[in-house]
């Protein structure tokens, strides 16, 4: 099912939450034995942490999201292993939610949207890994839910993939599923113009909360 670290509850001063997808070291090309390495996984976290930075100054929720499989016969993300630990860059501090998930989508067999729910969240920030999986995954589950979602198109990251005898670029990968998911299931933005949005709406509820 789902796990997660000191808490299951969000310590809640907005309505809007961050959500880490997959940050995990498996996925991280300069991570030693790295079994899934991806294309620019460093760059997406750094931008993700500073997303984090931001949600932590603000006092606002974060959640830590990370897979694991069930089995040791896994090609990745297998069982207690070091790589499927968050990786050190965006890793959780105490207090903050890590729901720990065996399928695509964060949703399923978790207490991910009990623990959204709970809190009173109706917004989320997404960002991670892989794009063209989890990410899309969970930001599909979640508009269907009804959260009203944002995702960082500079703070997830994906790889070469290829069909029918076609190599698709991870760059090519990445713009076809955040064309997909900006055209009905999300705001896609630069983490650049999130931390704006994030920032102008905390001041607003502040403020009406100061009414």
């Amino acid at each position: 099912m789902n796990a997660l670290n000191t808490q299951n509850t969000l310590n809640n001063q907005n309505d809007m939450a961050l959500l880490l997808i997959d940050f995990q070291n498996d996925y991280f090309p300069t991570y030693a034995g790295a079994k899934n390495p991806l294309v620019g996984t460093e760059a997406a976290a750094e931008q993700g942490a500073k997303l984090l930075a931001v949600f932590r100054q603000q006092g606002l929720p974060v959640v830590h999201v990370r897979h694991e499989f069930p089995t040791i016969e896994a090609p990745f993300f297998l069982p207690g292993s070091d790589g499927a630990q968050i990786h050190a860059s965006v890793a959780a501090q105490a207090g903050e939610v890590v729901i720990l998930k065996h399928q695509i989508n964060s949703f399923r067999d978790t207490d991910l949207q009990k623990v959204l729910d709970d809190a009173g969240i109706k917004k989320l920030v997404i960002v991670g890994a892989m794009t063209h999986m989890c990410v899309d995954a969970v930001t599909r589950a979640a508009a269907d839910l009804g959260y009203e979602c944002a995702v960082a198109h500079d703070a997830c990251a994906t790889l070469d993939l290829e069909f029918d005898g076609v190599m698709v670029p991870a760059a090519q990968v990445q713009a076809a599923f955040m064309a997909g998911l900006g055209f009905a299931y999300a705001n896609v933005a630069s983490t650049e113009a999130l931390i704006a949005e994030v920032s102008t709406d905390s001041a607003a509820n502040m403020t009406a909360e100061a009414l």
